[in-house]
């Protein structure tokens, strides 16, 4: 299961992450950066999504082993 974390840095930002979470452990963690305002933090979020649909050439993971 792949999903987008958010967290507050110590800076006072805010880092998002795409993880990939395999029989409840987290297998795969991608830093995607760090938003220190709301402008920002939308457009990390897009490209999160990005990642996970697979916009960006080949998906991140391969979940054809699920898809049967």
């Amino acid at each position: 299961m792949a999903y987008i974390r958010r967290f507050k840095t110590t800076s006072g930002a805010t880092g998002v992450q795409v993880c990939y979470k395999e029989q409840g452990k987290v297998t795969k963690t991608i830093h995607v950066g760090s938003a220190s305002n709301e402008k920002m933090l939308k457009k990390l979020l897009r490209e999160a999504q990005g990642i996970i649909d697979g916009e960006k050439g080949k998906p991140l993971f391969n979940l054809d082993k699920y898809n049967k």
